[in-house]
């Protein structure tokens, strides 16, 4: 059943080299259908909503149509208490389809147990979406998905208004605002959820709407998180680099028998405490470093990361991740590992240099993202246009000058007692290390006082992990788990 509302169309001229074609930018439009899912073994209608939502300038003149997909649970009489989580992917630059199709929605890509492609593409149902204990939003961007920036009378586009830091983190709280009031949501618990650099923007906006919109939330999860704008480099950029190779030499069963024996929960543990306690501090010496000390340190590093000594020395006890990406495996198998999730193997041209030809799991996933979203949002949730869904749209350049957002994460809890947050990360993941994710949850607070309210949840797995069957129930049980703790107990004042 489909209920096409359509309020405005916008027709904009796009010029292609030798010939012009007008394609219409739904402003104000939406799509609504009905479905089932059976989630945790019980049965669940939902209604989907598809549509363009646009944003207005002081004139009232429309800036932007941002695409989003809403998912709620039918028969719900009061959203009072039905959490609404709103989700970001990142890039910057990337459509909301990865979480979307792949991790908390009631539909996920047909892919084989540990995330690889197969065919026919397609999508299936999702028997751990979290949409049994909250609606979800998911949201792209301005130049993802099919979202598009208006030009003004002129024709022109003001890029700085949408593609920075500070830029992209204010016009999407007034948007979030919008939504939230159309559709009725303002005394429901919300949740921000964003992955990779989409963790930089829900960290912002965690403040931007208590300041700016005067919306409280109830927790925000970092999926995958970056650094946030929380300094780690020199030394202890290096060090915090070593558990993330003992998680990918182990995964390949390139360490020693030893440490290959042990379970990775057991071997991580271990591999941080010498990063902390033992090579960091040899770091902080740099040059002059003992010669004794640096030929032990790099023995114990080479034992941890499954590379040899003489190249840990060659380096100075400074392995830059594209390096061990293309070393790992390179005597062994002649393979690079991936980027993103180092369990993908990559061909390269030659087995010689000094970094992979390209990222090996990127070009896996697009193999069953971009069939899949673009069938699905057609076919099944029958939105129709002519646009072209932007996986990675063009956002360049992107000013990241002045990112504070980690801080300005700190402040919204410190403001906001009801406020949890909980991070994930992939043992696997060389772009954005489980580590540092760990390192920046505990610098997140320098003081400690809110360091309950803060969690960390680790999986077998890389940048998405919930790609691997086994983990994508794991960290869907935990999403619910933090939603259904988070949520303040009825009259209970949100005070210290």
């Amino acid at each position: 059943m489909k209920n096409l509302t359509s309020l405005l169309f916008l027709s904009i001229l796009f010029i292609n080299n030798s010939f012009s074609q007008k394609i219409e930018i739904p402003l104000d439009t939406s799509v609504v259908t009905q479905h089932k899912v059976t989630i945790n073994g019980k049965s669940i209608d939902y209604t989907a909503e598809t549509g363009m939502l646009p944003l207005w300038n002081e004139d009232r003149d429309p800036t932007a149509s941002i695409f989003y997909t809403y998912y709620r649970k039918n028969g719900v009489k009061n959203t009072e208490n039905r959490p609404l989580v709103i989700s970001f992917n990142g890039g910057p630059g990337s459509a909301s389809v990865w979480m979307h199709i792949a991790y908390t929605g009631p539909r996920v890509l047909k892919i084989d147990p540990e995330g690889f492609p197969v065919q026919p593409y397609g999508i299936k149902e999702n028997p751990h979406s979290i949409l049994d204990v909250a609606d979800i939003v998911y949201v792209n961007p301005v130049n993802t998905g099919y979202s598009r920036p208006i030009p003004d009378e002129d024709g022109k586009v003001d890029k700085e208004k949408f593609f920075g830091v500070k830029a992209d983190i204010k016009y999407l709280a007034k948007w979030i605002n919008i939504f939230v009031t159309r559709k009725n949501r303002w005394l429901s618990p919300k949740y921000l959820i964003g992955e990779s650099y989409g963790t930089t923007r829900v960290s912002g906006l965690a403040l931007e709407l208590q300041n700016s919109q005067w919306m409280y939330l109830n927790g925000v999860i970092l999926v995958s998180p970056t650094e946030i704008g929380l300094e780690r480099e020199g030394p202890v950029e290096v060090a915090n680099r070593l558990p993330y190779f003992a998680a990918a030499a182990w995964y390949h069963k390139m360490l020693p028998e030893a440490l290959q024996n042990k379970d990775l929960d057991d071997l991580l543990p271990e591999v941080e405490e010498y990063a902390i306690n033992d090579l960091l501090p040899v770091l902080v010496k740099g040059g002059f470093i003992e010669e004794s000390k640096k030929q032990e340190v790099a023995g114990k590093m080479s034992y941890y990361s499954g590379i040899d000594k003489n190249v840990i020395l060659q380096n100075n006890l400074e392995v830059p991740f594209q390096y061990f990406w293309k070393e790992l495996l390179r005597e062994k198998e002649g393979y690079t590992v991936g980027r993103l999730d180092s369990r993908y193997k990559g061909l390269d041209a030659k087995v010689s240099g000094d970094r992979p030809d390209y990222n090996a799991e990127l070009t896996s996933w697009l193999h069953s993202f971009t069939p899949a979203i673009n069938y699905y949002l057609r076919e099944e949730l029958g939105f129709k246009t002519d646009l072209k869904y932007y996986m990675f749209g063009p956002v360049r350049p992107w000013d990241r000058s002045d990112n504070q957002t980690g801080k300005n994460l700190r402040q919204a809890m410190a403001q906001n007692p009801n406020l949890d947050v909980l991070i994930q990360a992939g043992y696997f993941d060389g772009a954005t290390t489980y580590f540092n994710a760990k390192y920046s949850m505990w610098q997140l607070d320098s003081s400690g006082k809110m360091k309950d309210r803060l969690s960390f949840k680790g999986y077998r797995s890389g940048h998405m992990m919930y790609l691997r069957n086994e983990d994508l129930k794991k960290a869907n049980d935990d999403l619910r788990d933090f939603i259904l703790k988070s949520l303040p107990q009825e009259n209970t004042p949100a005070q210290y």
